[in-house]
């Protein structure tokens, strides 16, 4: 179930925070997102700060069928998602009343200092120690963005709501585009340049420190919903090639999180991200003889053939493998090259070429023979398979990250990162599933962009005709493209011996 995003705001007097709560609401109205603001105001200049909250439902109001979520007036402790504070220890306050969770909430705050009353007043030296709230909000914080926020202010000549603002929307967390935040810093007519100019320079601050960070804070910032789904992806790729592959495919997928935050963001759950992680990591681990013969040499398979069967521990079980690799699923193994040498000459052939294996797996030469295709594992990155299912991947990914850099085109490239379900199975049916990919993003290629008004649900189109038509032929006619002929299926009659 969706849940609000919830967002704590510190600020000193005369720093905008009400200002800075004005632009949330405009941002959230934009995406069409019902929005709730409160806020408590300090005693004095110093004496404490102006807290201001604000929820906001990340779903439009247009999806929601009337109904309208039910909003909370005040924070809950552990229960904010995103924590700002324009001083230090405004900062740690916000972690010591217990509203900072090290497993949701993400702090933004500025590490100067505004010394209060408590510490003027003092005889002696009665300033806080500033490296123990630092630590503190290290420790406690699920993300965490510190730095001067009041000197990059005066450096830019603003107020230090607008760089704190930037921070914020460049972590990722906020279901807030780029775009529409600066939208709404226009709208307010407030020192527009000067404040989009403080919003660009807390935002690329941002940005940068969390690509840069190694500690547990989050060198990259992980939406909630995403974090689940590039574990699994990650596990799942590592246990089909190594870890290097997994680290490979963490990279891609941070890249990809990065570039749609930075082209516009949507949502903080980045559904464009999410999808194309989800079929990423299930297009990287594409079934070839290599995995086939590691999956049923392993030990887990044959513990759970014996309790198929029933086996009895002192039973001896045989086990037949059934294989019949084709002629492409054999030169997929050879190098580039060398495949490509072999596939020419199968034009002298029109029958395909299937060879019918049946394997002793509960005998040493059989177990064997799986065991030395398994340890082809360690070449399958110079195989052409591995070449050729990763050249369309890039191609993927290009055609996504390209939506998403056009204006109003993030929902076409959340079509085309679905459209990645159609890579799958083997045999006839991952070749056909390519085939359907390539001619959605030559489609998509074909395109003006600056004018693709109906482009997503072209590519929504044109995907589900893909599934739901293995000849492909309303994929072409969603696409515009000659109708392929019927294919052909001969029909064979056999006799049956026993009638005979």
């Amino acid at each position: 179930m969706t849940k609000p995003i919830t967002i704590l705001v510190a600020a000193l007097g005369g720093e905008g925070g009400s200002v800075l709560a004005d632009w949330l609401i405009s941002a959230a109205d934009a995406h069409d997102f019902p929005v709730q603001s409160t806020s408590i105001p300090g005693v004095a200049q110093r004496t404490g700060a102006t807290t201001y909250y604000i929820e906001i439902y990340p779903v439009p109001r247009s999806e929601l069928g009337g109904r309208q979520p039910v909003f909370s007036l005040t924070p809950n402790p552990g229960d904010v998602d995103v924590a700002m504070a324009s001083e230090l220890v405004e900062a740690a306050r916000i972690v010591q009343n217990g509203f900072v969770h090290s497993q949701r909430t993400a702090v933004i705050a500025s590490t100067h200092r505004e010394y209060s009353v408590s510490e003027k007043m003092a005889m002696a030296d009665g300033r806080y120690e500033s490296h123990k709230a630092l630590d503190a909000l290290r420790t406690m914080a699920r993300i965490c963005v510190l730095f001067d926020m009041r000197e990059m202010a005066w450096r830019n000549g603003t107020v230090i709501n607008t760089v704190m603002f930037g921070a914020a929307v460049g972590t990722g967390v906020l279901p807030l585009s780029r775009h529409s935040c600066e939208a709404a810093i226009r709208a307010s007519g407030k020192a527009v340049e000067a404040s989009l100019k403080g919003f660009s320079a807390g935002y690329a601050v941002a940005k940068e420190a969390l690509r840069s960070s190694g500690d547990g804070a989050g060198a990259v910032v992980l939406p909630a919903g995403l974090r689940e789904v590039i574990q699994s992806g990650a596990d799942l790729t590592a246990d089909y090639q190594d870890e290097r592959y997994a680290r490979d495919y963490r990279s891609t997928v941070e890249s990809l999180l990065h570039f749609e935050i930075d082209a516009g963001g949507g949502p903080a759950e980045c559904p464009v991200t999410r999808e194309t992680a989800r079929f990423l990591a299930l297009w990287m681990s594409y079934e070839d003889v290599i995995r086939v013969a590691d999956l049923k040499t392993r030990r887990t398979r044959l513990e759970k053939v014996r309790k198929e069967v029933s086996a009895r521990p002192e039973d001896v079980v045989k086990v037949t493998e059934f294989l019949k690799p084709g002629l492409e699923e054999m030169l997929s193994v050879l190098p580039p090259r060398l495949a490509h040498w072999a596939a020419q000459r199968k034009v002298l052939t029109r029958r395909p070429l299937n060879v019918g294996l049946h394997i002793r797996t509960d005998t040493v030469t059989g177990f064997m023979m799986l065991c030395a295709l398994r340890s082809l594992r360690r070449v399958r990155r110079h195989t052409s398979r591995f070449r050729s299912e990763h050249e369309l991947i890039v191609k993927w990914l290009d055609a996504i990250r390209r939506l998403l850099a056009t204006p109003k085109l993030t929902q076409a490239a959340y079509e085309l990162a679905l459209s990645g379900n159609l890579v799958k199975g083997y045999g006839q049916t991952h070749a056909r599933g390519r085939k359907n990919l390539q001619a959605i993003l030559a489609d998509v290629d074909r395109q003006d962009l600056t004018q693709a008004g109906g482009l997503a649900a072209r590519i929504k189109q044109a995907r589900e005709a893909a599934l739901a038509d293995p000849e492909g032929r309303k994929l072409a006619q969603a696409l515009g493209l000659p109708v392929p002929e019927p294919a052909f299926k001969p029909i064979n009659f056999v006799r049956n011996k026993r009638a005979a």
